[in-house]
């Protein structure tokens, strides 16, 4: 049996596979489906400091090989997750990554010390690539500058382990990482949603209320392999993969590509356990390799 353990900045994952934001709510929501103390961590659904209502319905729409979403980062605040969600989380044996947002650097700052407070929350994914938010999130994550500046501002309060989540919405994904590096990320997550949007032929009407949204789903997986490459080829940190992730093999290719851990997103809504079907199936597939830990996968494509 393969080591499948792996180190994401402080934090140890008893094996490469996690779940991504927005898809698997506060992980709660599925231990009717599968026992989630077995995935290397869960991150939870986007935080902002002040509640969110969201965007208006409709604000999700089913596309060839995936779907568009512009919910725009629905929540009840920091002090709602800290009062309410974390007591029923905090004792899951596995690692309660927080995805936090916000509409300036001040919010992102006040959002991550709100977070740091609490003992059992051992890393953040600093989103700056949102892409259904009129202020913030994406606003960030598109220029060096931006995504340098937020994540430098965070760095100063945040002493846990920090994940920047960058958008794939830009021209050179790798330069963008290599300026969260530089201000102190301890690792990036890749891809966030891709920009798009849903015509109604017969109604001549865009789908979504917001006109565009974020894509995911298997269409995207050769984008996000590409990007997952680019950017383990520029930066010495660990790289986080995700985008359209449906099984175990699309794990171990994104892996060859550079991740050293991955998160299922858009699938967690067709399969529930779909995650820990893919540490079954990672497992197997270095069993038949003879590959004794996990990381030897990492970056091993053949080129």
């Amino acid at each position: 049996m393969a080591k499948l353990t792996t180190t994401i900045g402080g934090m140890t994952l008893k094996n490469p596979v996690m779940t991504a934001s927005g898809t698997f709510g506060y992980g709660i929501e599925f231990t009717d489906f599968m026992d989630i103390e077995c995935l290397g961590g869960i991150v939870v659904k986007g935080t902002t400091m002040e509640p969110r209502e969201g965007n208006p319905y409709p604000r999700m729409a089913e596309t060839a090989a995936g779907m568009l979403n512009a919910v725009g980062l629905q929540n009840k605040g920091a002090d709602y997750f800290a009062d309410e969600i974390y007591p029923a989380i905090k004792d899951f044996h596995t690692n309660m990554i927080v995805n936090v947002s916000g509409s300036s650097i001040d919010t992102y700052i006040e959002c991550a010390e709100k977070m740091a407070e609490l003992e059992r929350i051992p890393g953040i994914e600093l989103n700056i690539s949102c892409p259904n938010v009129k202020e913030g999130g994406m606003t960030f994550g598109v220029t060096c500058a931006g995504a340098a500046e937020v994540t430098r501002a965070v760095r100063k309060v945040y002493p846990k382990t920090l994940i920047v989540k960058l958008s794939p919405n830009v021209t050179d994904i790798a330069e963008i990482a290599r300026a969260v590096e530089a201000e102190g990320a301890d690792a990036v997550s890749l891809i966030n949603t891709l920009l798009g949007m849903a015509i109604d032929a017969e109604k001549q009407t865009p789908v979504l209320s917001t006109i565009t949204g974020g894509l995911s789903g298997p269409c995207i997986k050769p984008i996000a392999l590409r990007m997952v490459w680019q950017t383990f080829n520029a930066v010495k940190i660990p790289v986080i993969g995700m985008g359209g992730i449906a099984g175990w093999k699309d794990a171990v290719e994104f892996m060859l590509a550079g991740a050293s851990a991955i998160q299922v997103g858009t699938y967690n809504f067709i399969d529930p356990a779909v995650s820990v079907k893919i540490i079954q199936g990672l497992d197997e597939y270095c069993d038949r390799h003879g590959i004794r830990e996990v990381g030897e996968l990492v970056g091993g494509l053949k080129v």
